[in-house]
């Protein structure tokens, strides 16, 4: 059933991109400016922003405070250690997928043996002994093949995201290892229970982090904003994203496609 419902949601996201795009300026002020926002869809991801934030407050949130009062955290730790081990297949896909086999066989590694040794994910052995958690997703794959900065979009109970990492999440939910294995297992349920335990988790690890943020911001749909922006592109560069170009100024034509592409 979710098939039926997520179809037409990547069409209305590729929709939403094209629609969306818009010519990058050409003064290098305003162009950095452009970059760091690019949110032409801004009054209908503000309408979407406010309906998942009246979500989280009177579902969401509650909950995953329910979630930390009744678990301690060491049992916390054990389901995200095992969530994440779930996702090192796509970790590893993406790593390969973007030509970084150094990091595709360090989350091999880790799916190997926290799998194994770890007792299927609950313990991230591999940690200790040197093998680090990769991040990698689709949407950064994207990047890295040159999909420039596309238009920031909110989407419905998923929250801050872009045309191209919605489309990455997308395709990802249909290639996911752990997915398909489960609906030719009849066990969709299970996929479901997944998915509402991850987000259950992932609130629970930002309550107070989202309440600061929120308590301390003139406008906090542009804070989350503007911090989803930065995280991406720390990802999309593994920790080390590129100084920008100091010369750029002195050049009265538009950046080239390696200035545009490559950064969320």
């Amino acid at each position: 059933m979710f098939k039926l419902v997520a179809r037409p949601l990547l069409l209305g996201i590729l929709v939403a991109g094209l629609s969306g795009c818009a010519t990058p300026p050409k003064d290098p002020e305003a162009y950095s400016e452009w970059k760091a926002i690019n949110d032409p869809l801004e009054p209908m991801n503000r309408g979407v922003f406010e309906v998942n934030m009246f979500l989280d407050g009177i579902i969401l949130k509650p909950v995953a405070q329910g979630y930390r009062w009744i678990l301690p955290n060491f049992l916390r730790s054990g389901v995200k250690n095992a969530l994440d081990n779930l996702g090192e297949p796509l970790n590893a896909a993406n790593s390969l997928l973007q030509g970084d086999f150094s990091r595709a066989s360090t989350a091999l590694g880790r799916l190997l043996i926290n799998t194994t040794v770890g007792l299927a994910g609950l313990i991230d052995v591999a940690e200790t002994i040197g093998l680090r958690p990769v991040q990698e997703d689709f949407g950064q794959t994207l990047a890295v093949w040159g999909v420039e900065n596309t238009p920031y979009l909110v989407l419905p109970l998923i929250g801050p995201s872009s045309i191209r990492d919605g489309i990455g999440k997308g395709i990802e939910f249909f290639v996911d290892p752990t997915t398909i294995a489960l609906e030719n297992s009849d066990l969709e349920w299970v996929n479901w229970t997944l998915t509402a335990v991850e987000i259950i988790e992932r609130r629970s690890r930002h309550i107070e982090t989202l309440d600061d943020i929120e308590r301390n911001s003139v406008d906090f749909y542009a804070a989350v904003r503007s911090l989803y922006r930065q995280r991406r592109d720390d990802l999309i560069h593994n920790g080390n994203a590129p100084e920008p170009d100091p010369f750029y100024g002195n050049s009265p034509d538009l950046p080239d496609d390696s200035e545009l592409s490559s950064v969320n």
